[in-house]
């Protein structure tokens, strides 16, 4: 099947990372389905990409309700899904791990955890049973899925599940036809990562701060485009896409 048949669902596709890979897969041919929590940064990412390859669904990641009616809306209208970027996800605030509430680290799991869950769920159940059968999943994982920063532990926890996740969902797919990879980013010039490269910078593991380098987002949604675009006998299980002079390879 061509990309300009197939369908994507990008959640948190407002802005950053979302934005870029939406872009970049409706540019490819697909027809992708804006998913966030604000319609109008949904529209915002429309307009920038091709007229007529995109549909803007408003979900919030932690209301299993809502995921289901965005997975029984894709079907409706579409009657199948190619493509799920589990994209969206969030931070707790940046304090003393013995500070951490119970209720900021639960609503870190519910987003970037719970919600990919579900989400994938609901994925499976459309493309196992679709004709052609099968799929592909792609989950957005992170430079902490390998390496924390400091009091960021709801966050690195989470990311290092979704590893988890998608190996798990991966070997479970097989039977299906549904490949599962994960793509792990590092400093995307996002509205997120601003405070990389405003003011003080960001906080080192030695208790300096500075700034830090990025790369353009577009590098990530590409990467994307190019997991989406592999037949499903091939599976990008894991890429890392980082800024090259970012602190990570190394002790820096």
């Amino acid at each position: 099947m061509s990309e300009a048949k197939k369908i994507a669902v990008v959640t948190g596709a407002g802005t950053g990372v979302g934005r870029a890979a939406s872009l970049a897969l409706m540019n490819t041919g697909f027809t992708v389905v804006l998913v966030g929590r604000r319609l109008d940064m949904l529209e915002e990412t429309a307009k920038l990409g091709p007229a007529g390859k995109s549909l803007c669904v408003t979900a919030d990641m932690t209301k299993p309700e809502q995921i289901a009616a965005l997975f029984d809306k894709v079907k409706t209208t579409y009657g199948r899904l190619d493509v799920l970027f589990n994209n969206a996800g969030m931070g707790a605030p940046a304090v003393n791990f013995e500070d951490l509430s119970l209720e900021q680290w639960q609503a870190v799991v519910n987003t970037n955890l719970t919600g990919p869950f579900l989400c994938t769920q609901h994925a499976f159940r459309i493309m196992k049973d679709q004709t052609p059968r099968g799929g592909r999943i792609i989950n957005n994982g992170s430079i902490s899925a390998h390496a924390p920063r400091p009091f960021s532990a709801a966050y690195t926890s989470t990311k290092h599940a979704i590893t988890g996740l998608t190996k798990a969902s991966n070997l479970d797919g097989r039977m299906y036809d549904i490949a599962v990879g994960q793509i792990d980013i590092g400093n995307a010039a996002t509205p997120m990562t601003d405070r990389m490269v405003n003011g003080p910078g960001v906080l080192q593991p030695d208790g300096t701060t500075k700034h830090e380098p990025r790369m353009d987002a577009k590098a990530v949604g590409d990467a994307v485009a190019y997991m989406a675009s592999l037949p499903l006998d091939a599976n990008v299980l894991t890429m890392t896409v980082m800024a090259t002079k970012m602190p990570f390879v190394g002790r820096g």
